[in-house]
């Protein structure tokens, strides 16, 4: 979920109310402003005031329902364990749910997988992939934790997904496995057409 310039402002008055109470020195003040104004999602300012009880405010001030919003993608019936395409295509998007392991096997074929409304059955998953003379796309959203370790070997295991940092209690994917002779390629969400004409405008 992505961060508004209120929610932005929300999280630095509180920095600037702990600083003059002294529970933040000026340098951490710059250090946890600077980290404010460079989150993306609501699961980035939640963990800047996590450490701060203020007088007159409740403990942990920083958004809890956003804190909530980052939970909810944990849980559900796992969905299926495995998406095969051979000499055919397979795409899973929407609000499907990952399992604990899901294995993605293109063989002469495609698989798209969209993770950008995906609920996750645990709070770390692995993909495990397995490309022959095919394709597999993973779309990761901006909310949650991604370690890709997959190798090619006569083709490509490639993450494109923008550069992000660690969102703590936000679930976490693994994407590993093989391409050979094939291509898996990791990408952030797909834009809105609107954002894509505003930046074709600029």
């Amino acid at each position: 979920m992505r961060a508004s310039d209120a929610d932005r402002e929300r999280i630095a008055q509180v920095l600037h109310k702990a600083t003059a109470e002294g529970r933040l020195d000026i340098h951490e003040l710059d250090e946890r402003l600077a980290a404010v104004y460079a989150a993306k999602t609501y699961g980035e300012l939640v963990p800047i005031t996590a450490d701060l009880v203020l007088s007159g405010l409740p403990q942990s001030p920083a958004v809890p329902q956003h804190r909530s919003a980052v939970d909810a993608r944990v849980g559900g019936e796992p969905g299926s364990a495995v998406s095969v395409a051979f000499w055919s295509g397979v795409n899973r998007r929407g609000q499907w749910v990952v399992p604990r392991l899901h294995n993605a096997v293109a063989v002469m074929g495609g698989i798209e997988l969209d993770l950008t409304h995906a609920l996750f059955a645990e709070q770390e998953v692995t993909i495990s992939v397995f490309a022959f003379w095919g394709g597999v796309e993973i779309r990761v959203p901006d909310d949650i934790n991604v370690k890709v370790d997959g190798f090619g070997f006569m083709g490509a295991f490639e993450d494109r997904a923008p550069a992000r940092r660690y969102i703590p209690g936000a679930p976490t994917v693994r994407i590993t496995g093989l391409a050979l002779m094939g291509g898996v390629e990791v990408k952030g969400p797909k834009k809105k057409k609107s954002n894509v004409l505003r930046e074709l405008r600029d």
